[in-house]
Formats: structure tokens, sequence, C-alpha cells
């Protein structure tokens, strides 16, 4: 698996780039949660994951939520790029599989145990419930067809990996195979509770395995992730792998790219945009000569980290007041 990494891209470990996958694990703890009705808000999440410290009022399920998610994606950032026995070689198995959902779930458990859940449907644990039909009109299989439909989803993704590793054509575009291989494990629902955190840690483990920063589905876009969810359940997996790739791409531009740049490495905007700076607000000071950048031929604009901090300080430097204008003749006056 370490082979298939690095010949499909390759990415800086967490102990090599601790502060990139630092600023992941935060925004992906936060919003994969608040997919869900997680109402944390990002400071808190930083200072839950940081320091284990529960700042706010919000109720100690939601705090669990978080902490079970943050250890699962920690878990995975580090599995997916040196495995350990959980991994066969493969791109994903079914020990991963159940060692995420019982990390990222113990936690909510211990405090908030589903209520209809038996003693064999803990963190781990396949579901020995039906699923009711979703007001959207799928309805997972039946409880005693899971075991084995998760293993043929398993084998599923472990062949698109050996193709991808093989560079065998898969059909279509990457982006639209991930689709596909997320929205079939949603489709299947393994488990009792917290299938759809499982189900974007699964993905992100594949991802980081074949090469690509783990992706991030914003809170802001749950409609459209649910809306494309929708169509791949009928067979339409377009949308959905639209919206996979633009979140490949962000990531790429948002962490990977500027911290493997070098502070004075010219790189398009979108590469140096945050919540501080958006795209548009880096190119309209560019535009007004306020951010060192230029455009190149092909209409993008570019620019450096350390231009971009220059203009931060710049912005947050304080204004000092203009000196009142003292006449001449008054300044030798005596008051007296």
């Amino acid at each position: 698996m370490q082979e298939l990494n690095q010949r499909l891209g390759g990415l800086p470990s967490p102990t090599e780039a601790e502060d990139i996958w630092s600023d992941i694990w935060h925004l992906e703890a936060h919003h994969s949660t608040a997919l869900e009705g997680n109402t944390l808000v990002l400071r808190e999440v930083q200072t839950l994951l940081d320091q284990g410290r529960a700042v706010g009022s919000k109720p100690l399920r939601e705090y669990n939520e978080v902490k079970g998610y943050g250890d699962a994606a920690k878990w995975v950032y580090g599995q997916a790029l040196e495995p350990d026995a959980w991994n066969d070689g493969e791109l994903i198995s079914l020990s991963e599989l159940r060692h995420i959902h019982h990390t990222a779930m113990t936690p909510v458990w211990d405090v908030a145990p589903h209520p209809d859940a038996t003693d064999q449907e803990g963190p781990g644990n396949w579901r020995q419930h039906d699923i009711h039909p979703f007001a959207e009109g799928m309805t997972p299989p039946s409880w005693p067809l899971v075991p084995a439909q998760i293993q043929t989803w398993v084998s599923d993704v472990c062949a698109t990996g050996a193709k991808l590793e093989a560079k065998e054509d898969i059909g279509h575009p990457l982006p639209e195979e991930l689709a596909r291989i997320h929205n079939a494990f949603e489709r299947i629902h393994p488990f009792i509770d917290g299938n759809g955190r499982t189900g974007r840690l699964a993905l992100n483990l594949i991802l980081v395995r074949l090469g690509y920063p783990p992706i991030i589905i914003f809170k802001k876009q749950r409609d459209s992730y649910l809306t494309a969810m929708r169509r791949a359940d009928a067979g339409d997996y377009g949308t959905l792998g639209e919206l996979i790739a633009r979140a490949m791409e962000d990531n790429l531009n948002r962490f990977i790219v500027p911290n493997l740049a070098g502070p004075a490495r010219l790189v398009p905007l979108a590469a140096l945009a945050n919540e501080e700076f958006s795209i548009n607000a880096l190119r309209q000071a560019a535009q007004r000569g306020r951010l060192n950048a230029v455009q190149g031929a092909d209409g993008i604009w570019r620019s450096t980290r350390k231009s971009v901090e220059a203009y931060r300080a710049s912005k947050h430097k304080p204004k000092t007041k203009p000196k009142d204008k003292v006449d001449e003749k008054s300044r030798d006056t005596p008051l007296f």
C-alpha cells in the first residue's frame, strides 16, 4: 500500500507536515460532525481537539461526537500513510472499517447509546435492525444481508485500487468512481448509527492512500451533498463526483500547494485563500496594488505566502493619527 501511495501521488506524512494535517483535522472534524447536526463552532472544536477542554455549554454528547471523530480522523491519516496490522495490504480492509466506526462512535456511545441498539450492535459491529426507508426513497438492505454486502463493497474498493495501481482504465474519472464507492457504502448503511461519519472517514482513508489529501464536505454544502447522494442512489454519480472533485482541488490548493511550495514561490491565489482572505479579497487587493502579485497570460493572478503575510501585516498595522498642524509663528509664542 505504501508503494501504491508513492506511485499515485505521495503526500507528506503528518510528522513531516504537522501544521498542514492539523488544519485539515480541525476543519474535517468540525464540518463532518456539523453535517450530522453537531452545533460546536470551529473555535470550540479546535480547543477540544488541541487541549482536551470543552468550552461553551453544549450537551456532552456533542463534545464526544467531535472527540470521537477527531480521534478516528487522526488514526485514518496515520493508518493511510503508514499502515499497521489493521491493514492487509489492500486499499481498505473490513478490520479498518470497523475500527474507524469503533473509534468515532465509542465516546458518543458512552454517554448516549442508540436507544434501539442491542448489546451486539455497539461501535464497530454491524447492525441487527432493519433501517426504515429514507425520506428520499432509498431503503437500505435487510440486516441479515449486511455482512455479505459490506464484504462485497470492500472487495470492490480493493479491485479499484488494483486497477489504479496497474494504471488500468476504470471507465470514468476518479472522482466519479469515488462517488460511486461512497454512495454504495451509505446505501448499505452497515451500522445502526454513525454511517455518514464512518463513510466520509473511509472515503478519506481511500483518498490519502491514493496520494490525495482528505476531503472536507463543508456544512454549508449539506443540501448540495444530500441532493448529490440522492442522484447517486439512482445511478447518477456525476453531481457527487463533481462535489468530491472540487473538495479534492480545494484541499490541494488550500493546504498542500502553498505549504510545499515554500514562502516565496508563486502560486495561484486559490492556493493562498483562507478564512481570513477569500479569493475575491486577494484578487481585489492584487488589482489595487495592495498585494504583491502578478497576472499571467492565462488571466490567473499569482502571489506568494510571503506576500500575503506582508499584506496581512499592513492591514493590521495600527493607523497613526496625523499630527495636528501647528502654526509656525505660534510655535515660538509663549503661552503666558
